[in-house]
């Protein structure tokens, strides 16, 4: 265990080694890190002689990536943007196609260790959980929205079984301003005790920061994208760490590579007259226990990965 404090923790990527051993990088390809964070798989594509294009909403993680960039020698972009908006970023800097697109969804360990930030119970701060640090805060969002909006956020993000009672009780304790506060809120409505083995809390804040920061959206459309600037032979890796973004890239990828027909609210139904672009790469990866007891964070996580065909890219 490190001494450091848990707000100065660096961030570890997880599955690393298993992320750069699926993309095969040639020195010299062009490749996409669409969740740049702290840079941590953007280091080892340029270790590896890759230009790479690293696209964040986060402007936090944009300034603080600079360096890099500067020393990178021209081989780093940074990309100040989401990862949906990869297409057109890529097109507009002339960086189409591609030979490979990676990304580790959810909020960055740096996002969840700066409580003024507001995305983790573990530290109070203001109840805030936006990405690109603008539009609606978490806190907007509990003090004014429905109940029954609430309600179904947590039910569909957060998969809370008791959701009805956790939006009664926010809609009770308005106006709630702090993570703190939020997270005792949610603890008395669902009875929790200190000896849990999980803090009933975490499936609300998860549910709240996916509906603010329209995650599951973007992965959808960060896929499509990934899909039309990848060349044939391109390889896509994508780390996931909760089950319901990992469904939607087991089925986007099952769905791309010939395996399914059909759709879901985030992944609509396609043309199932089009031929494969996608062939998935081996199974699914999880980390070892060497990895897990190095790196907590990793016990979540799962990599899928695939290659692009030649086939035209699939369109709704």
């Amino acid at each position: 265990m490190s001494d450091l404090p848990a707000q100065t923790q660096p961030h570890t990527p997880v599955l690393l080694d298993e992320v750069v051993l699926a993309l095969a990088i040639s020195p010299g390809e062009r490749h996409v890190d669409a969740t740049f964070g702290a840079g941590g798989y953007t280091r080892a594509l340029l270790a590896r002689g890759a230009r790479v294009f690293a696209f964040d909403r986060d402007p936090d993680a944009i300034a603080a990536g600079r360096a890099l960039e500067a020393e990178s020698g021209g081989a780093l972009t940074l990309v100040p943007a989401t990862f949906s908006a990869l297409e057109s970023e890529l097109e507009a800097r002339g960086a189409v196609p591609v030979d490979g697109v990676t990304m580790d969804i959810g909020v960055s360990s740096m996002q969840l260790d700066q409580a003024e930030r507001g995305f983790s119970f573990q530290y109070d701060g203001p109840l805030d959980m936006r990405m690109s640090q603008e539009g609606e805060t978490a806190a907007d969002f509990v003090n004014t929205a429905d109940e029954a909006v609430i309600a179904d956020v947590l039910h569909e993000y957060g998969e809370e079984p008791r959701a009805r009672r956790v939006a009664r009780a926010i809609v009770m304790a308005r106006p709630i301003t702090r993570t703190g506060e939020l997270a005792r809120v949610v603890r008395r409505a669902l009875g929790y005790k200190p000896h849990d083995k999980k803090d009933p809390a975490t499936r609300t804040f998860q549910a709240i920061r996916i509906h603010l920061n329209r995650e599951l959206g973007e992965l959808a459309d960060g896929l499509a994208a990934a899909e039309r600037v990848l060349k044939p032979g391109g390889r896509l890796a994508v780390v996931t760490f909760h089950s319901l973004e990992d469904r939607m890239v087991k089925r986007f990828l099952r769905e791309r590579s010939g395996g399914m027909p059909g759709g879901s609210r985030h992944l609509p139904e396609l043309q199932v007259n089009h031929k494969p672009s996608f062939e998935s790469v081996g199974r699914a990866v999880r980390a070892d226990e060497a990895e897990i007891a190095r790196n907590p964070r990793a016990r979540s996580a799962t990599l899928r990965t695939a290659r692009r065909t030649s086939a035209a890219a699939w369109t709704a």
